[in-house]
């Protein structure tokens, strides 16, 4: 990492900055110090605002005292967002069914106002989603998602107009089930797939990386079930601390497919099939 890095960082005397993992977003850093550890974060060519929804994420997250790393410090240094954490250390494996107590426990954090949305939009390494603050669950979840991520993938040229057509039939189903259900505003992780999660030294777990905002905490269940990550104990756990209402199984469906549109439309052809399969199931229940 260039010198200049090292001289404009929030921490003093660096002794070691080091490339980890750190997903398919971001540039990662364990950084070490004299007296500490840090995770740094980096987003080359974007402008610091780029992590303006994590950082409002993660501090949410400390209010509610859900185990995340804690915010050091956010800038811009040679024209790259970075983002500066405490660094958790891992120790390994731990118990699903205490995942699912710190996830029933985020949840029961409401909006206020009984709003759904966020302060600021989410930005992805190659997508965005408004987050503009909106009276129902439906509308937000549709119109400021799932359309969206339709129009993508028939802008990119993944999906054809025939996968419009269904897309819309989908599209009537979702509408008709969530205007029966009651959804609260929730606080939400926003992107809860298995890497997102980890278990410290003491087995305790922790959340980190989230695209927060408030919607159904029935979405995060979704995306966990995308990719089969979560035990049937965690599902069990979760019901047993905040018990889903009748349809959940139905509508988490919805989710799953909203996660795996944004992996087409991220990755392209590789998840067609996983897509084509998520709204058949939804049509055909």
């Amino acid at each position: 990492m260039k010198q200049v890095w090292q001289e404009q960082l929030p921490v003093n005397h660096i002794q070691r900055i080091q490339p980890v993992s750190g997903g398919d977003v971001n540039q990662a850093y364990k950084v070490e110090t004299a007296d500490d550890t840090y995770f740094l974060l980096v987003q080359p060519n974007r402008s610091e605002d780029f992590y303006a929804a994590e950082i409002a994420g993660l501090e949410k997250f400390e209010e509610a005292s859900i185990t995340a790393p804690k915010v050091v410090g956010s800038g811009e240094i040679d024209g790259d967002a970075y983002l500066l954490l405490t660094y958790l250390e891992e120790g390994g494996r731990g118990d699903q069914r205490d995942l699912a107590k710190l996830v029933a426990k985020m949840h029961s954090n409401q909006q206020p106002d009984g709003r759904f949305g966020f302060e600021m939009p989410h930005e992805g390494g190659d997508h965005s989603f408004d987050n503009d603050w909106c009276d129902t669950w439906s509308e937000l979840f549709i119109n400021q998602r799932m359309d969206v991520l339709c129009e993508g993938l028939i802008e990119q040229g993944n999906w054809t107009e025939a996968d419009r057509e269904t897309y819309q039939e989908v599209r009537d189903v979702m509408v008709q089930a969530l205007e029966q259900h009651r959804s609260k505003p929730s606080l939400l992780h926003g992107d809860m797939w298995g890497g997102n999660h980890m278990y410290l030294k003491d087995g305790t777990p922790a959340l980190f990386d989230p695209s927060p905002f408030y919607g159904d905490r029935e979405f995060d269940l979704g995306v966990t079930k995308a990719f089969g990550a979560f035990s049937p104990e965690f599902y069990e756990a979760y019901d047993k601390h905040y018990p889903l209402s009748e349809g959940a199984e139905f509508r988490i469906e919805f989710y799953k497919l909203y996660i795996l549109m944004v992996h087409l439309l991220k990755f392209g052809g590789m998840y067609a099939h996983s897509v084509d399969r998520s709204m058949q199931t939804i049509l055909n229940d």
